[in-house]
Order: structure tokens, then sequence, then C-alpha cells
């Protein structure tokens, strides 16, 4: 933009702030910086670390977070194991949704994609806001549970960095989270689930996994000895009657 292509205004657009705000997104944010103050930073990718619990709570049932309004049992976890743009406005607004999120027991931190064609960048910035927005919710004074989301082998391995990305920002031997909803159709996906099960398994090595969605024999069999898995019916099989489809 050329000095006579700028507007009379110095730059700035004609919005009113109220306007400005409303289109704010994560990157004129930098992605959320002041959502990790005073973190502790995990590996060379410095992801904000989400704390394991004193205690181990595990809940009575998941609700996703666009049916929070919904009927739910007091002792239920909120969770996002849904589509991105159903919960961005926890990601853009955190604050603006704490008081809604104290009403349940617990919280699993964010599920942002990881796809297997992603850029890998995008899947590090994904696990940060993973891992910024669950580390917030804790110093919020809510229980939270990380979740663990892995793509394929460059998040699961060292094939590419030299951390594995999923599990960065996440201690061991505590209560971890995954969901399976929507990502274990194909022979590709439950290869990549196993794989990645498998790598968790070994790194965190977690005393609970939670897990929200089917658990199909080819992903899970053999593991069982490996930690304890509690098992959460999907929103709509729940509603169904408890049992996953």
């Amino acid at each position: 933009m050329t000095q006579s292509d700028r507007p009379a205004n110095g730059g700035r657009d004609d919005a009113r702030p109220s306007e400005r705000n409303r289109k704010r997104n994560i990157v004129d944010d930098g992605l959320r910086p002041d959502l990790v103050r005073g973190a502790s930073f995990c590996g060379i990718l410095e992801m904000p670390l989400i704390k394991a619990p004193k205690h181990i709570i595990t809940p009575t049932g998941m609700v996703p977070w666009s049916r929070r309004g919904y009927d739910h049992i007091p002792d239920d976890f909120v969770c996002f194991y849904e589509m991105d743009p159903l919960f961005s406005d926890v990601l853009l607004a955190v604050d603006e949704h704490v008081e809604e999120l104290t009403r349940f027991a617990g919280v699993i931190s964010p599920d942002c994609s990881l796809y297997y064609e992603m850029p890998l960048a995008a899947q590090i910035a994904n696990t940060y806001l993973n891992r910024s927005v669950g580390y917030q919710l804790q110093q919020r004074g809510l229980y939270v549970v990380p979740n663990i989301r892995w793509g394929d082998e460059r998040t699961y391995t060292t094939c590419e960095l030299p951390e594995k990305l999923a599990f960065l920002g996440v201690e061991k031997r505590s209560v971890v989270s995954i969901g399976t909803y929507g990502v274990s159709k194909t022979s590709r996906e439950r290869y990549h689930m196993r794989a990645g099960l498998e790598a968790m398994l070994e790194e965190l090595e977690p005393r609970v996994v939670l897990v929200y969605g089917a658990m199909p024999k080819d992903v899970f069999s053999g593991l069982e000895d490996c930690t304890e898995f509690l098992n959460y019916p999907d929103w709509i099989s729940r509603q169904k009657g408890g049992r996953n489809g």
C-alpha cells in the first residue's frame, strides 16, 4: 500500500471498536500468549504444561460444549469432541466462558483438530491451543483433564520433530482423555489411532484413560492391561440409551 492509498484516518478502518473486536481472530492476538502467563513450558516447542491433578476424578459422562444447555448429571465433564467451529468461541474468549464451565465437575481440554493432511505447523499450533486453554482453565480453578490428540506419525513419533508433539505439555502417570468419535472409521484412521495409542501409553504411562466414543477391537485389543480405560458414549449414542454406535 502506497502513502496515497492509505485511508485518511491514518490506516485505521472506520469500524467501531466493538465491531473490530467481533472480527478479532486467533492470529490477531498471536495465539493468545496472555493465556499462558506463568505457565511451565515443555520441550523445544515450549508447549504449556497442564499439570496433573492431585487426585484423579472421573466423570459420570461427557457432554460436548455445544450441548451444554441440555440437562446433565452434576458429575459430568464438558468436552470438545465435535467440529472445531462449534467451540471456537471458547478459544477466542476463554474468560467469558469460565463461569459456564464451572457448572460441570470438570473439563477436557479442547480437541483442536489434527488432520493427516494438515501442515505440521498447523498441527503444532492446534496442540498449543489445546494446552494453553487447558492451562488457563486450570488456573481459574477448574478440574482439567488434558485431551491427547494425534494425527499421523509426525505427531506421535520423532520421524520429523525431535519430540513427540502429541504428548508435550502433559505429565506422566495421571489421567488423560482421548476421542475416537468420527476418527476411527477407515483402516488408515484405525491404523494411526492404534499406533498413536501405543505411543501414548509408552510415553505418558497414564493411570486412567477416558475414551469418548467407540473402542474398536483392532485399536484397543491387547492394551487392556496397560492402563484403566473408561469408555463414554458419544452424545448421540448417549441420547439413544448409552451405547456407542
